[in-house]
């Protein structure tokens, strides 16, 4: 093979791989919606979560947080001006707090 030809291929493979890359994320942020009644409802009855916070985010989007004493679950959603919720991030270990923020820029950690 020419070097042009070899140059070609080695393009034509990364492109292919970085399209692969960014259609994957992307397909897994469309799994991670649905219609905000059903989500809550999930959130609710299987993970035990209820409101915590509410907020408007950029472009009319509702961004809430949901958490669980009982388990310490958490979850931050985002609801579209079309009605469907997206989940943002969940973890473990929730606690509810409402420190000094001026206080903690302050603290070491």
């Amino acid at each position: 093979m020419k070097k042009t030809q070899i140059l070609n291929a080695f393009f034509a493979s990364a492109t292919g791989a970085a399209l692969l890359l960014v259609a994957i994320p992307a397909r897994a942020q469309v799994a991670n919606c649905g219609p905000r009644n059903d989500v809550v409802a999930r959130l609710s009855s299987t993970y035990g979560e209820t409101r915590r916070g509410i907020g408007l985010g950029s472009q009319d989007r509702v961004v809430e947080v949901f958490a669980s004493d009982d388990s310490g679950t958490w979850t931050i959603t985002v609801t579209m001006p079309d009605g469907r919720m997206c989940l943002i991030a969940s973890g473990q270990s929730w606690e509810d707090r409402m420190d000094d923020l001026a206080y903690l820029a302050d603290a070491e950690i």
